[in-house]
């Protein structure tokens, strides 16, 4: 939640649907990045 609130404390829109589509958006944008921090790990041998 902290990493959600860190992308703006309020949502712009007005409307209920595009404040959930802004939500989604900003999820995409934080599992972005999370996807940049995680390694890719394989086998040796």
């Amino acid at each position: 939640m902290h990493c959600v609130k860190m992308l703006g404390q309020r949502l712009m829109a007005r409307d209920f649907d595009r404040q959930v589509a802004e939500v989604q958006v900003r999820i995409l944008v934080m599992n972005g990045y999370t996807a940049l921090g995680i390694p890719i790990t394989e086998p040796v041998g």
